[in-house]
């Protein structure tokens, strides 16, 4: 088994990968916010009602602590978790100071990848990559398994952040793994960004406070295939291919600036003007890509829908809302912890509060604006869409379910139990719907299906 030294982040996949997923429909989630780290599904069956029994095809207790999503192939759900022998100080809902623990756990840890049946929820199988005590330390909201894995079908690749990459067989043999050196993050939060998948290669993304770089891995070997510096500081937000009309384009959504590379590592286009703190994931939709970043204690919050074919420095002018490369941009857009979502022409935006926003994605039209969730508070999740209704799920288990549309207008509340609390980004799985909360994992499906 190779074991390549590697000092850096993982990160993603695309359509190209996704050749048997789009055969197999959408029972496919294979990264972070699913194919295309779109957030949305084209199954009208995903239900729109539930509870902590009601609709809930099978759920299963979750040690540890973690806030990986799950990903889905061929029938199997893949998960990270990690466990602590020791005792955990619970982490608070919402938003505020003092998150900072300046020195990491003492206690032992295991590191684990755990594969489960997608139809019953039995375990296939469970693997333990390393035991010990962690050698940084995280935000009290945080964990040291945050990053979702990704699958191309052959292999599975689990990363953690301060730790290393694990690559396993689909029957959870170990095929390659690359240890990662631990570097300071902003305030000791710890790592964020998730892996992703393209065309055989990892690109792999460390930002932090020592040295940030960009780096691609050969999916196959583990093998170092280039490397960039960057510069930037630590980040959480997770790069994004964009395969557009005139080429291909890895898209990195930093503090200091988005930039855009091509697949060799070549620096093709910057802008400056984010927030001080990168969280969401770039998206596209309509012919455009989209960034965002709002970090709550910043007057700028952007949110930008950028055209093809950009190329230099591509940063507005002061008072300057759009340009050749630009389509739009809102100043005051951007979300802080969810990524935004496109979905059927429309660009949603939950805010960590529990406000809404919906925007017409080609021209950046405000069709309603921060229209608040009813006793919503302290979202993290993402939102995701399917069958003409977009959910937004916050951190005590509550999920709003909206019409889509260009009217604010709310379905269903529904509630898991009171000891779930909901950091991960749900996956989608044809009619299944897989969240995952601090206490357990659950597989939610209609009864009717």
């Amino acid at each position: 088994m190779k074991t390549p030294t590697l000092c850096a982040l993982l990160v993603f996949l695309t359509s190209s990968d996704l050749t048997l997923a789009a055969a197999g429909g959408d029972s496919y989630w294979p990264q972070f916010r699913g194919p295309n780290a779109a957030g949305a599904s084209t199954n009208a069956n995903l239900p729109a009602k539930w509870s902590a029994t009601d609709n809930v095809a099978w759920k299963t207790d979750l040690p540890g602590r973690s806030w990986s999503s799950p990903v889905v192939w061929d029938g199997r759900v893949f998960f990270t978790a990690v466990v602590s022998s020791g005792e955990s100080e619970a982490p608070k809902k919402g938003l505020y100071f003092g998150g900072e623990r300046p020195d990491p756990s003492r206690a032992e840890h295991r590191w684990k990848v755990v594969c489960r049946e997608l139809a019953t929820g039995k375990l296939q199988w469970e693997k333990v990559v390393h035991i010990g005590a962690p050698q940084t330390p995280i935000h009290l909201k945080s964990s040291y398994g945050a990053e979702t894995p990704v699958t191309d079908g052959e292999r599975v690749y689990a990363l953690f952040g301060s730790l290393g990459i694990f690559a396993f067989s689909m029957d959870g043999g170990q095929i390659w793994s690359a240890r990662l050196e631990p570097r300071k993050t902003r305030n000791g939060w710890g790592t964020g960004a998730s892996p992703v998948l393209h065309r055989g290669r990892l690109f792999v993304l460390n930002d932090n406070e020592d040295r940030a770089e960009l780096l691609a891995l050969d999916a196959r070997t583990g093998k170092e295939l280039w490397r960039v510096d960057r510069d930037e500081k630590s980040t959480w937000s997770t790069p994004f291919v964009w395969e557009n009309d005139q080429r291909t384009e890895l898209i990195t959504s930093g503090s200091r600036a988005v930039r855009s590379y091509d697949l060799d590592g070549k620096l093709l286009w910057s802008l400056r003007g984010m927030s001080g703190i990168a969280i969401p994931t770039p998206f596209a939709g309509d012919g455009l890509l989209f960034v965002s970043s709002g970090y709550v204690g910043d007057k700028l919050r952007p949110l930008y829908a950028i055209r093809p074919g950009a190329s230099g420095d591509i940063t507005l002018a002061s008072g300057q809302t759009n340009s050749d490369s630009i389509a739009w941009s809102n100043p005051v857009g951007g979300p802080y912890n969810p990524s935004p979502l496109f979905y059927q022409g429309r660009v949603y935006v939950l805010y960590d509060r529990g406000l809404v926003s919906c925007y017409e994605a080609k021209t950046g039209k405000v069709l309603y604006d921060r229209e608040r969730l009813p006793e919503g508070f302290a979202f993290t999740a993402s939102p995701w869409a399917a069958g003409g209704r977009v959910y937004c799920l916050n951190e005590d288990g509550v999920c709003y379910v909206l019409r889509a549309g260009d009217q604010f207008e709310l379905l269903h509340t529904n509630k898991l139990a009171t000891d779930d609390m909901c950091m991960a980004t749900p996956a989608l799985a044809g009619d299944r719907l897989l969240i995952r909360t601090s206490a357990r994992l659950y597989c939610i499906r209609a009864t009717a299906q």
